[in-house]
């Protein structure tokens, strides 16, 4: 093997300036032609490293990611992110690491992709880094390498004042079940692998800011942080059935680590870790009623009334009146390079005191009294102010269950686009699968507003039997594919082979695909690889708020308080 250094950029040699090398190869056409000295000392490989196709160097599970990462950095797309990866060593023991990947000149074989593992800077041992060690210790559980119980709690009381800038957060009790019977079977110091190996699991599921933690013996909670509900329901579904999926070999014994789970979100405005591990630990509990084996959501059947219902109604209502609604934008990225200048519009209510609420609090409660309609017409109003304005290339804009049971919206809708004079094919009108399904009105409108010009979507997709069957009968130009399948994604091959089937249907009838909740580079690129056109989530930006002041022009939308009052305006006239 070759020993001189990588040319573009240049490499420092082991130990340069008293800090260990970057480990990298070159790449051509997928077969490594050249390795550093830091990449053979690090990851323990030999001369029979050149000329082996690189794939083979990484565990299987990040091999879809990298291959989507190595043909974007090949076409000049990828934008310096970084993969989680784990290097297979020749006794095939696997190195975590993060790499990095960019097309370099590198004679004599030309252009070539360099694939990078930063070395981890270590300044040189004192007694400040003796006593960062022995912190570390006390704080991270050895066994499990998550959080000791104090350490836990003392994090999660910090991050819980913390504002949200999007989506929802829950605290979920995990429990590996059965933990007892296989102490028994495998002995005590066997078990504890059982459970080191449990954890692993459980933090492959976490994206990097959630916190995870040991809470006593073999339970553990979770704090995360998801787009909504049924991102959460999801992720604590999959949980469940990888864990059952995932037995392992000890001492000639094959051992499985079913666990169980209980949900519950934390308010926003709440400070009160007691009181949401007390809701978790409830929904556990009634999980295990049930059988165990399983997740059950606090919110599961639930509902509020009495009092705390009558108060929603009335804030929700004050808000409408006097206009104390926001929406946020949130880009649309392309897989294929270049700003698309699409967006997707969410909504926040601005309380009596000025303090921002989300979605996930105030709009089940006007969905079970009847407010989401009102709601939506403020939410298309602005959109189309801002579309008038700003002219973006696509403005996304939800449609709620009872917008597409109104008879009267196509002639309101009708009335506010003459007044902005805002361009229908800027916006493009989404309803979840879900609707779509239940309501079969939801065809209808969408010809309707097609024919006008607007474009149509279908979010939250792909997480029914029945979605392909959509494609075939919906008049549809872009799909979303449902967040709760994208979040697994990156490790989880038939989540692959099913966004992969979604994604191959959907271009069989000239729909464009969007990716949901994008949350890491390692996701983006497994969607590369399998043809996904865009992408939205926290990966790509944050929302960005962009509209409308209470006093600009239309956008103040004081016809919401009037809306028995609109003028017929019969059928719309066609565009």
């Amino acid at each position: 093997m070759s020993e001189r250094a990588l040319s573009a950029p240049p490499l420092a040699a082991p130990g340069a300036c008293g800090q260990p090398a970057d480990a990298a190869i070159q790449i051509q056409e997928g077969i490594v032609v050249d390795a550093n000295p830091a990449w053979v000392q690090r990851f323990g490989a030999g001369s029979e490293l050149i000329g082996q196709p690189v794939m083979d160097l990484f565990e299987e599970a990040c091999r879809p990611a990298l291959k989507g990462a190595l043909s974007a950095c090949l076409q000049g797309r990828w934008s310096g992110h970084t993969l989680k990866a784990g290097v297979l060593r020749p006794d095939r023991t696997v190195v975590s690491t993060e790499v990095a990947l960019g097309l370099a000149e590198y004679a004599p074989y030309g252009l070539c992709i360099q694939l990078t593992a930063p070395a981890g800077r270590h300044e040189p041992p004192d007694e400040r880094g003796r006593i960062a060690e022995l912190e570390h210790a006390v704080r991270i559980d050895q066994t499990t390498g998550l959080l000791h119980r104090p350490a836990l709690l003392q994090t999660l009381r910090d991050r819980l004042p913390v504002a949200l800038q999007g989506g929802v957060r829950c605290l979920a009790l995990v429990k590996l079940e059965g933990f007892t019977a296989i102490e028994r079977e495998v002995g005590a110091t066997a078990s504890e692998g059982v459970l080191a190996h449990f954890a692993a699991l459980l933090k492959e599921t976490l994206h990097p800011s959630e916190i995870a933690g040991r809470f006593g013996g073999v339970r553990f909670l979770v704090l995360l942080q998801r787009g909504n509900e049924r991102d959460l329901t999801a992720w604590a579904q999959q949980l469940v059935a990888q864990a059952a999926k995932r037995s392992l070999r000890v001492r000639d014994k094959t051992v499985a680590t079913p666990c169980t789970i209980g949900l519950a979100i934390v308010s926003p405005a709440s400070t009160d870790i007691d009181s949401a591990i007390a809701a978790a630990v409830e929904a556990y509990a009634r999980a295990r009623q049930r059988g165990g084996s399983q997740a059950l959501a606090a919110w599961d059947g639930g509902g509020s009334g009495g009092a705390h219902e009558e108060i929603w109604i009335k804030r929700l209502k004050s808000a409408l009146l006097e206009n104390r609604f926001r929406l946020v934008k949130q880009p649309v990225a392309s897989l294929g390079g270049g700003d698309p200048r699409m967006f997707d519009v969410l909504l926040r209510m601005v309380d009596g005191q000025g303090k921002e609420v989300l979605p996930g609090e105030f709009l089940p409660a006007a969905e079970r009294n009847g407010l989401l309609k009102n709601i939506d017409r403020w939410v298309v109003a602005a959109s189309l102010s801002f579309a008038a304005q700003h002219r973006p290339a696509c403005l996304f804009v939800r449609l709620s269950k009872e917008t597409v049971q109104d008879a009267s919206f196509l002639a309101w809708l009708d009335g506010h686009v003459r007044s902005t004079r805002a361009d229908p094919q800027r916006v493009c009108f989404q309803v979840t699968e879900a609707v779509c399904v239940a309501q079969p009105q939801t065809r209808v409108l969408a010809e309707k507003l097609r024919q006008w010009g607007f474009r149509f979507a279908l979010e939250s997709f792909g997480s029914a039997a029945g979605s392909p069957l959509l494609l075939e009968s919906m008049p549809l130009d872009f799909v979303k594919i449902d967040g709760s399948l994208v979040q697994s994604l990156a490790r989880d091959k038939e989540l692959q082979q099913r966004v992969r089937a979604l994604t191959e249907v959907a271009a069989g009838h000239g729909i464009r695909t969007i990716a949901e909740r994008v949350e890491d580079a390692n996701t983006m690129a497994v969607l590369w690889q399998l043809g996904i056109e865009y992408i939205q989530g926290y990966f790509v930006n944050a929302p960005e708020e962009v509209v409308l002041k209470a006093d600009e022009g239309t956008a103040r939308l004081r016809a919401l308080s009037e809306t028995a009052q609109v003028r017929s305006l019969g059928e719309p006239r066609s565009r």
